[in-house]
């Protein structure tokens, strides 16, 4: 489901309306999809027509109307969540509703979508400073660390979210999780260069051993699922490694583990977005929840 269609998206809102109004300014303490309900003392339900692109529609929607402002400079993500977000700017810019922002892609995908909206487009280069950048997550912990990078784009999306003022999630319930890790595999982007080394050096780290199977993904670098014979190959020129973890990472071990992943030669990022998050925006079958990482 990909709509260019500015006046689709209300259609989809009216079909919630009353739950997405209880839960707009919700926040929420606790992480489990039961404590995401709306706080009022009466159950919400979304129709059960809502397929997930819709779900997705509806947080990506969200977030550029919530968080975007004309005049500012602001990170696109990648993925089929974030692909909403990116529509919505470029339905506002359109409008006029938003005018003079400029936007940062984190892949070619999202560069191409962008031009063809009409978005403006710079880079770090001349632009190092973001007001907001948005994007989805594969996994999302209590803590709201992350896991990122099944779509081969974790490099530059770090790259981008770290200079943002704020970082705002997009996800769908789905994607939350008590523990990071069995649910999805760790992507690490590796050096062509001696990349078996570098694998084997990853996967007997202290924090690692014993605790994953390490695959060089193949085939499309923008699926963790084999769909080739050869390397997947990133944007970067480089190679990506899955981490198929099968016990899970705690909200304290995975920094501990991005850190000693992160030290090792050879590898150029990971798949860990841990401390960056400034609140993750849910659609789940009760609407659509807030979550906000905790001040310092």
């Amino acid at each position: 489901y990909r709509s260019t269609d500015p006046h689709e998206y209300p259609s989809i809102a009216m079909r919630f309306t009353v739950a997405v109004l209880a839960c707009l300014t919700a926040t929420t303490s606790a992480f489990s999809p039961a404590a995401l309900r709306p706080r009022s003392g009466f159950a919400l339900k979304m129709a059960s027509t809502l397929t997930q692109d819709e779900l997705k529609q509806m947080v990506g929607y969200k977030s550029i109307d919530d968080y975007v402002e004309s005049g500012m400079v602001v990170g696109l993500g990648t993925g089929s969540t974030a692909y909403f977000a990116v529509e919505r700017l470029g339905q506002k810019l359109k409008s006029g509703e938003l005018k003079d922002i400029v936007a940062i892609p984190t892949s070619v995908r999202t560069k191409e979508q962008a031009e063809e909206l009409g978005i403006p487009l710079v880079t770090l280069d001349t632009h190092s400073k973001l007001d907001v950048a948005i994007d989805g997550a594969d996994e999302v912990d209590p803590d709201l660390n992350l896991v990122k990078g099944g779509g081969g784009a974790l490099l530059r999306e770090k790259m981008v979210e770290v200079c943002a003022d704020k970082f705002i999630v997009i996800v769908d319930e789905s994607k939350l999780t008590d523990a990071l890790g069995p649910g999805f595999p760790i992507p690490v982007e590796i050096t062509p260069f001696c990349h078996l080394h570098t694998l084997k050096l990853v996967e007997n780290l202290p924090s690692v051993a014993g605790k994953c199977n390490a695959v060089l993904r193949m085939g499309s670098s923008s699926s963790n699922k084999p769909d080739g014979d050869e390397v997947a190959v990133t944007d970067n020129g480089n190679y990506i490694v899955d981490l198929h973890f099968d016990v899970p990472i705690t909200p304290e071990e995975a920094p501990v583990m991005a850190s000693e992943i992160k030290n090792t030669v050879g590898v150029v990022d990971h798949g860990f977005f841990c401390g960056m998050s400034t609140a993750v925006i849910i659609a789940g079958s009760d609407g659509i929840s807030v979550k906000e990482a905790k001040k310092e």
